[in-house]
């Protein structure tokens, strides 16, 4: 069994019993995530965001939530599709319906999903953790930055350079014009400048 498998596995048992539930939402979870098609929304990503998560434990307010928004942010991923978000939290809606977790959970981790797409800060600090760790890629080492930007890409193959590269700036730019694109402490004094260096440099 995967970490990954486990954990869900786990999460879910604090809401229901039934195993085999839990079992058949982690094999669609797990579907999807690892489409042909997803070169850096995949498992892997979802394993770094755990990994940055862990990190700051200790300073979120419902770990439960942020595990499900972890797993169900980009469930559905169409680099055809702006709902994307949207879909995806009527996804884990569904999902935790299913599981019997309680609405104001269920409410919470919508509103997490949602707040992806935009990244703007959040009056909810678990949120604003979430989107960091979501960030975090921006703020890689070179290596690891150019690696992304290849998977990115590869997601958009379907769009020619002319029209792929103008969507990416302004996507970039988006956030280059965040007074902060991290909001936590944590996130900020570790990542900024070396996020900001990496777009800058991606636009050029």
């Amino acid at each position: 069994m995967t970490k990954l498998k486990k954990l869900y596995i786990s999460l879910c048992q604090n809401y229901s019993s039934d195993l085999a539930l839990a079992d058949d939402l982690w094999k669609e979870i797990e579907n999807n995530y690892s489409s042909p098609a997803r070169h850096y929304h995949s498992l892997t990503h979802l394993n770094h965001l755990l990994g940055e998560l862990s990190t700051v434990r200790a300073d979120l307010n419902n770990w439960d939530c942020i595990l499900f928004t972890l797993f169900y942010h980009d469930v559905i991923y169409n680099p055809l599709q702006k709902n994307n978000e949207a879909a995806s939290a009527e996804f884990a809606k569904k999902d935790l319906q299913l599981l019997s977790v309680p609405e104001a959970l269920i409410n919470r981790c919508i509103s997490q999903i949602l707040a992806t797409k935009s990244h703007e800060p959040s009056t909810d600090m678990d949120t604003n953790y979430f989107l960091d760790a979501d960030l975090s890629i921006l703020g890689a080492g070179c290596e690891a930055y150019i690696q992304y930007t290849k998977q990115i890409r590869q997601e958009y193959t379907i769009y020619p350079d002319f029209l792929y590269k103008p969507g990416r700036k302004k996507v970039l730019q988006h956030f280059l014009d965040m007074d902060r694109i991290f909001k936590t402490p944590q996130f900020y004094d570790r990542l900024e400048i070396n996020a900001r260096d990496n777009m800058k440099a991606e636009i050029v």
